[in-house]
């Protein structure tokens, strides 16, 4: 009986902890294009750049925000766009919408 309570707990825990840290799709418009497509490790996510547009496949929900917006400008350079952010989300970003 103990095992299977065990068992259970441990089931429940994956099962939250799934949930917990449910990843998304982010996208990024570069202000300057990049010359060739390049990976870059920001904001917690791994974002693969071509052109002017940045993608990552699979980012934590921390990753759509101002806070994540500035590691992304840190790593990569400044941005037109990011993820969901409006416009006075990108101020606090420390770029504004173009």
């Amino acid at each position: 009986m103990k095992l299977q309570m065990l068992a259970a707990a441990a089931v429940l825990s994956f099962a939250v902890s799934g949930v917990a840290f449910a990843d998304g799709k982010i996208t990024a418009t570069l202000k300057t294009p990049v010359a060739e497509k390049t990976k870059y490790v920001a904001a917690g996510a791994v974002f693969v750049c071509e052109g002017d547009t940045c993608t990552a496949t699979t980012a934590p929900s921390r990753t759509d925000s101002a806070k994540g917006c500035r590691a992304f400008v840190k790593e990569v350079g400044p941005v037109v766009a990011f993820g969901t952010l409006a416009a006075e989300d990108l101020a606090k970003c420390g770029v504004t919408a173009s």
